[in-house]
């Protein structure tokens, strides 16, 4: 019988006996091992590399009535991050990719690209034109812990709402208190409220009711559906009451026929208006009867000439507009808590809490305990159909109260 035939000693065969069991350990071992690195933590697992992109993502509008402030923000913001990255879009070293989503005005699809490019590994969510959007997404940052910057929507209710949320423009009570500028003791006066139903008009009702009303002044208000055409009888109802002041908070591409119905109806001559400056668009749609309205202004093409205005306005295809600094704000606050805080979103935060920035409309600060921009305004009037400066309105002037952090 050949050798080779033979079958192993009791020696050999124990020997391999104790070599099998020692592979088998090492494989439970390694197999473990593989089974624990699988089961790692959502973070652990979705940990980026050295150098690789940070994911941001910018849902705004796009299409909808508030469009035209949608292509001011996204202009502001890419103008905003060129500036602020020496035309790189790199913060120390590593891309910072941008993924852009159309909420066209609609809360629900705005939650719901929100959700979507967290998915994906979005750090940072941006833009909210609307304020009713805004108040929607900024839960869903609070909820996933990632930085949430709300753009051109106005509604107070972002101020302070949770320790995740910051915005990059003004807010309501801004607004107001630049349009209290305008009044000589408000004490006794009848102050009228004339804006849209919905997150924005509800925020400047309560914000005139706060700040005007505060100083001693009667405030009513009156409400108009966001699908309203015909504006006269909501004219009429404003030319009856007979306010002292009439203070109209309006956005979108109905102000034009709003305007028409108030001038008239005669509203413009019988009492002092106040309202807001909308985009240059408008401009036109007063006619002569702008030079009857005062205007309080968050931004307009001109306002101010500082190196910052003029890298944005190089930047941006038909000068600046109304929500430019916006986007040209959030870009700053991107690059400031990406090259801070990388991808850790707590380190972020604190980056921004507190800091003090130069921007377009000129000095800003994020306030700490609420995360309020506070920032200039202005006071404008309508010449020929363009907007000069009356008077700017430093940061403090205009300065929210404090609020109190809800989360």
């Amino acid at each position: 019988m050949p050798l080779s035939s033979v079958g192993p000693t009791t020696k050999q065969q124990r020997g391999r006996n104790i070599g099998d069991a020692a592979v088998r350990k090492r494989l439970i071992i390694l197999a473990a091992a593989l089974f624990a690195a699988g089961c790692g933590t959502p973070q652990e697992a979705a940990a980026p590399q050295a150098g690789a992109p940070v994911k941001v993502g910018l849902v705004y509008s796009q299409s909808g009535a508030l469009a035209s402030y949608g292509k001011q923000y996204i202009e502001g913001f890419k103008a905003g991050l060129a500036q602020a990255t020496g035309g790189t879009n790199k913060v120390n070293g590593r891309a910072i990719e941008v993924t852009e989503a159309d909420d066209a005005g609609d809360p629900a699809k705005a939650v719901s690209a929100a959700k979507d490019l967290i998915g994906k590994g979005a750090k940072i969510i941006a833009g909210s034109t609307s304020s009713g959007v805004a108040l929607q997404v900024a839960p869903i940052a609070a909820q996933n812990k990632v930085l949430f910057v709300s753009g051109p929507a106005a509604t107070d209710g972002i101020t302070g709402v949770n320790r995740y949320t910051f915005r990059s423009g003004r807010q309501s009570y801004q607004d107001v208190l630049a349009a209290k500028s305008f009044i000589q003791a408000p004490a006794g006066k009848n102050v009228l409220v004339f804006a849209q139903e919905g997150a924005f008009g509800s925020a400047n009702v309560a914000a005139v009711t706060a700040v005007i009303g505060g100083a001693g002044a009667k405030v009513s208000s009156i409400l108009v559906p966001a699908s309203a055409t015909d504006f006269t009888p909501f004219a009429s109802q404003i030319k009856t009451a007979k306010p002292d002041l009439l203070f109209v908070a309006w956005a979108g591409t109905t102000a034009a026929g709003m305007w028409q119905a108030l001038d008239q109806q005669a509203v413009l001559s019988s009492t002092t208006v106040v309202t807001g400056l909308d985009q240059k668009a408008s401009y036109p749609t007063f006619g002569a009867a702008g030079e009857k309205v005062s205007f309080l202004s968050h931004y307009f093409d001109g306002a101010t000439d500082n190196d910052f205005a003029k890298s944005a306005a190089g930047n941006v295809s038909g000068g600046l507009d109304i929500f430019s600094p916006d986007g040209f704000n959030a870009a700053q606050m991107i690059v400031r808590a990406i090259g801070q805080g990388g991808d850790d979103v707590e380190k972020m935060i604190a980056a921004l809490e507190g800091w003090s920035f130069d921007g377009v409309k000129g000095k800003n600060t994020i306030r700490k305990q609420d995360h309020a921009l506070l920032q200039p305004m202005f006071q404008v009037k309508l010449v020929g159909g363009k907007p000069q400066l009356v008077k700017a309105l430093n940061p403090d002037e205009v300065a929210p109260p404090a609020a109190a952090m809800k989360s």
